[in-house]
């Protein structure tokens, strides 16, 4: 990649302390624990108090990531936060948390790109500080996706959790940092993973409210197909373009949708489970928060070293994907 190198200097994460696990959905809908757990890998998710917004989730994620990097908020230069669940419309939940952090001088927007909006965030925020344009910036995934989840649909309510990620990025020494990008989306597939309400085309009335089209719809099936084959093809286009071969890969950090796609995503790109970080059978889909989250454990868990090359692939909504390439 040209310009400066630019790499990851802090990571964070936040989950809400309330604990909603299969069990409880149990007495919810009509589901069980084993039929959750064969289909998804996911066995509990955390939720979101009535106080919380995604900025309180985006702060306590941003506060760790910036005192692992040593940067103070004053010294930021950019924000950027990726999400499909604001605060609220406008201002940006970015300017929401510049404003609780006291970032004065950090120019700061929202990124909508579902479930693979941080990688986007990376992308973003990368190539502003590899040209000049900045010195450091914060992305954050955040995310109460238990505000637009319908608790009487089985088919999408097991699956989603609250919870919030956050690295800070800046100029690493040579040979480290981010060596690819692989951004994507095909419009087309927009029906299949969607919530119609509340915007421009449905504004909120009763009508919207009755139809529930405020909540998270997904086509399950099809959203699967896309993703089996998007992740692996993603990942092997964004391995391409940094010269990286799969067996050099030492920490695979995919987006935590379902444990079988990201299994199917091992076995295209050939690497055992203990070179992949797994965490949704605690969290769930956090959609944009989900890698970071995933990072950020494990960095917290010494999972990952210096010169450790790692893979971060997504997939989400829009429809959308991205990958990335770095060495830590």
């Amino acid at each position: 990649m040209n310009g400066v190198p630019v790499g990851i200097l802090g990571t964070g994460m936040y989950v809400p302390e309330r604990v909603l696990t299969n069990q409880d959905l149990v007495k919810m809908v009509e589901t069980n624990d084993e039929w959750i757990v064969s289909r998804t890998g996911i066995r509990e998710r955390r939720i979101a108090s009535a106080e919380q917004a995604s900025s309180d989730l985006a702060y306590e994620a941003s506060l760790e990531a910036l005192g692992n990097a040593g940067i103070s908020p004053e010294n930021l230069d950019l924000i950027i936060v990726a999400t499909v669940t604001p605060d609220m419309s406008f201002p940006s939940t970015a300017c929401i948390l510049q404003s609780k952090l006291g970032a004065k001088k950090a120019a700061a927007f929202d990124l909508s790109a579902a479930c693979s909006g941080f990688i986007y965030g990376l992308a973003n925020a990368t190539a502003l500080i590899a040209n000049g344009m900045y010195k450091n910036a914060l992305v954050i995934g955040a995310e109460c996706l238990s505000r637009i989840t319908d608790y009487t649909d089985r088919n999408t309510c097991i699956l989603f959790g609250d919870g919030a990620g956050a690295v800070v990025l800046g100029q690493v020494p040579e040979g480290r940092g981010f060596r690819s990008f692989e951004l994507g989306a095909d419009g087309s597939g927009g029906e299949l993973l969607k919530a119609c309400g509340g915007g421009s085309r449905n504004p909120i009335s009763q009508e919207v409210l009755d139809a529930k089209m405020q909540y998270i719809y997904m086509a399950g099936k099809e959203v699967f197909k896309f993703a089996v084959k998007i992740m692996g093809s993603a990942a092997e286009e964004a391995l391409r373009k940094a010269g990286v071969d799969k067996s050099e890969i030492d920490l695979l950090i995919p987006h935590q949708a379902n444990v079988r796609i990201i299994q199917s995503a091992l076995e295209r790109l050939e690497l055992p489970e203990e070179k992949c970080m797994i965490n949704l059978h605690k969290y769930g889909n956090v959609s944009a928060a989900s890698i970071p989250i995933a990072l950020a454990e494990a960095v917290r868990e010494n999972r990952i070293k210096e010169g450790d090359q790692l893979l971060f692939v997504g997939f989400g909504g829009g429809l959308t994907w991205g990958a990335s390439v770095l060495v830590w």
